[in-house]
């Protein structure tokens, strides 16, 4: 779009100012003090307050009567940036290390394309979201009336991903990325002399078969067609060499793409854990936590985004066999209320680039113009003035 490429430069502007000074998790109040404040110049009317620190905006445009909710990220991570741009981060550990300073930025750059423009007829919500990296900023919004107070027939986002090439983008139907659960076991036995094992009841022993018996659950309870993942993460115990420690504790991360799956490793580990207790006569006290669901897209809505893409950056751009990933998003809570679609947008420009979650990464801003367009010709698609 001829309007947001020339927006490009001040965007640039907006996006390396958020990336000098980046916000932690419900602690985004200069990031959305400057959203609100620009939406309110733009003439979007503004509501603060749900999540926190979210920042709602509310355009309205003829009789149209459907509506549709963009939201992007604003939190930060604690990291320690390593890089040396300009730019990099004025507060010590923390950085914006996943991009959320580009999202937060095309969704201005597309609030003010459509606040000028108007091309569309009906009702556009957007809605800049706290605490994703926490997991809970989405389902805080929605439990604090969101979609209540702003009702969307669809909702969309998107992410950048430095794994596909600038000037490509990937959309599916379907499952996107994984749900995220996670527990913490602690296993209290026995303390004793490490000469003396039988005078005790070693934890690390049962905490190292709990990590076998938590693959097993992966291998063998469920269909080798679904994915899934249980990775013990952390494992501490014991102080001495010559000491059989009282107590151990695991940490582990639970990854699935379906919700059936999803539930036979959460009942699986429950009853591994009160089996073990049974066998080896120690008290396991398990902290099983449900965080984000999978990121689902409905099959219309990853159609219209496909659509959406290709009229932007072209046919031959678009990545429609892109695998599922492992990592997980809290905007799955915005799709299991409403239909919609998540998309990953290229920003990779060689074999080299960091990661995301990188202390060296920083977002590409020649992708910026793609986002915004996305975002609105998304707008000017599902709320045409010929409906």
């Amino acid at each position: 779009m001829p309007q947001i490429s020339d927006l490009h430069a001040e965007m640039t502007e907006w996006r390396r100012d958020f990336h000098a000074h980046p916000e932690l998790n419900y602690q985004e109040q200069r990031t959305s003090d400057l959203v609100a404040e620009r939406l309110e110049r733009w003439g979007i009317e503004v509501h603060r307050g749900l999540g926190g620190t979210g920042v709602v905006g509310v355009l309205r445009q003829g009789n149209g009567p459907g509506a549709i909710g963009l939201r992007a990220d604003m939190d930060a991570l604690p990291m320690q940036e390593l890089s040396d741009v300009p730019h990099r981060s004025t507060h010590d550990g923390v950085m914006h290390a996943c991009g959320h300073d580009g999202h937060t930025t095309m969704l201005l750059g597309a609030a003010r394309y459509l606040a000028e423009t108007r091309n569309f007829s009906g009702t556009v919500v957007f809605i800049f979201q706290p605490a994703e990296e926490k997991g809970s900023g989405a389902k805080r919004m929605i439990s604090e009336g969101l979609f209540a107070r702003f009702p969307c027939d669809t909702i969309w986002a998107l992410h950048n991903a430095p794994t596909l090439p600038k000037g490509r983008a990937a959309v599916r139907p379907g499952p996107v990325m994984a749900a995220v659960d996670g527990m913490k076991i602690v296993i209290t036995g026995k303390g004793t002399h490490g000469a003396r094992p039988h005078a005790g009841n070693d934890p690390i022993s049962v905490g190292v078969q709990l990590h076998t018996a938590f693959q097993h659950v992966v291998t063998k309870n469920i269909d080798p067609i679904d994915t899934a993942l249980v990775n013990v993460t952390q494992f501490h115990s014991g102080t001495a060499v010559n000491v059989v420690p009282p107590t151990a504790e695991l940490h582990a991360t639970i990854r699935t793409f379906r919700e059936e799956v999803r539930q036979t490793i959460r009942r699986r580990i429950h009853e591994i854990c009160a089996g073990m207790e049974a066998v080896y006569g120690v008290k396991i006290a398990l902290e099983y936590r449900m965080g984000c669901a999978p990121t689902v897209n409905t099959a219309a809505e990853a159609a219209s985004a496909d659509r959406v893409l290709a009229s932007i950056l072209g046919e031959e751009a678009i990545i429609r066999n892109n695998p599922p990933t492992a990592g997980g998003e809290d905007f799955a809570d915005m799709l299991a209320v409403l239909p919609g679609a998540y998309i990953h947008v290229g920003s990779g420009e060689g074999s080299d680039d960091p990661g995301l979650h990188h202390p060296s990464y920083d977002f590409n801003d020649d992708i910026l113009p793609i986002g915004a367009s996305y975002f609105a010709a998304l707008v000017e698609d599902q709320l045409r003035q010929d409906n």
